[in-house]
């Protein structure tokens, strides 16, 4: 957390972030043009550390270098110090405080489009279990119920607990304990329902004593229902996850409004 208080008190590195929440998915010679006095190797500079801190994702595609904002920090930040009796009010006042002033939140569609990355304390194989073992998939994601074998083609289904349909998809890609790649479908509410599936590609790295696990969530057909549902509620889930993992116990997360 250190880290990213230290990202976040340069004025120039919250100009980087509030240009990539504007406009995800940008290259460093896009982001040099939202500091037009500074050098490119210092924008590169501050990338780094806004890279190191967990709060800028990078993204290949081609020859291009991508960079994205990620949340999961600064989400872990707000729910630190504050109570969740106060979260909702405190989102509400903040969509309000934005939509009076006239937040941009225009994007690229053809991008991916929702990229997260969240450091952890234990091992590839540890990790991979809690993504995939349906015991523990409960207890942060919503207390939902996974239901698949893990093979490549197969289908999986999560259920709430209610017994309702929230989340149905595809296995694409299983490798173990690297990669998951899956479809993404939210059959659960009417306005999500008609929209094609789009894909989650979890990617587990090892770092030392931590791994890091970067959350891809992409092919959308444009700003779709599915795509304005799923952004905020990958923050808890990933937090949720980090939570269970360093300490054995849960975090407990209500369900998002959206």
């Amino acid at each position: 957390m250190n880290d990213v208080f230290k990202a976040l008190a340069d004025s120039s590195r919250r100009l980087l972030l509030d240009a990539l929440f504007r406009r995800d998915g940008q290259t460093l010679g896009e982001l040099e043009r939202h500091l037009p006095a500074m050098t490119r190797f210092g924008v590169m500079k501050h990338l780094r550390v806004l890279e190191e801190a967990g709060l800028v994702t990078t993204h290949k595609i081609g020859r291009e270098k991508l960079h994205y904002l990620n949340p999961v920090p600064i989400r872990r930040v707000f729910e630190r110090w504050t109570s969740k009796y106060a979260r909702p009010f405190t989102r509400v006042l903040a969509d309000l405080k934005l939509r009076l002033e006239g937040g941009d939140t225009m994007s690229d569609p053809a991008r991916p489009r929702h990229i997260y990355q969240v450091y952890i304390r234990t091992t590839p194989e540890k990790l991979w279990k809690a993504i995939t073992d349906p015991a523990l998939v409960k207890q942060y994601f919503y207390e939902q119920t996974v239901e698949t074998d893990w093979s490549k083609g197969s289908a999986y289904t999560h259920h709430g607990p209610d017994g309702s349909l929230r989340i149905q998809g595809t296995i694409v890609e299983v490798d173990p304990p690297r990669r998951l790649v899956q479809t993404f479908a939210c059959p659960f509410k009417e306005d999500t329902r008609r929209d094609r599936p789009s894909r989650v590609t979890w990617v587990i790295e090892k770092r030392g004593e931590t791994c890091k696990l970067t959350l891809t969530h992409d092919d959308f057909d444009g700003e779709t229902a599915t795509y304005k549902s799923v952004g905020d509620g990958w923050n808890p889930i990933l937090s949720g996850l980090k939570t269970l993992l360093e300490t054995g116990r849960p975090l407990v997360i209500e369900p998002t409004a959206a």
